[in-house]
């Protein structure tokens, strides 16, 4: 699974970008044909002050694209809520093809 981690308008520390990466290893349990990962981590900027921080991630697999978009306070908060959708978003697709 190749992983890239792109920030749009700040530099990411170490610390986030571990984070992203030890929580994008559990993607493999979920899904065993994921090629690529793509996440984005933006500032959302309203006329100069920062208001929330957004979190894309668009999963590549065979056939397939998975896309999901958060925002909230934190990176971290919207992070972990878009892999929750995108998790949730990977199982119901595996159960409507295995139907």
């Amino acid at each position: 699974m190749n992983v890239n981690i792109q920030t749009v308008h700040f530099e990411a520390d170490n610390k986030l970008v571990d984070y992203v990466n030890k929580k994008l290893s559990r993607l493999d349990t979920f899904h065993d044909r994921i090629v690529k990962v793509e996440v984005y981590l933006k500032l959302d900027n309203v006329v100069h002050t920062i208001k929330d921080k957004i979190a894309e991630i668009k999963v590549h697999v065979p056939r397939q694209d998975y896309f999901v978009k958060c925002s909230s306070k934190s990176f971290e908060e919207s992070f972990d809520k878009a892999m929750g959708s995108l998790i949730n978003l990977i199982k119901r697709k595996k159960d409507k093809q295995a139907a």
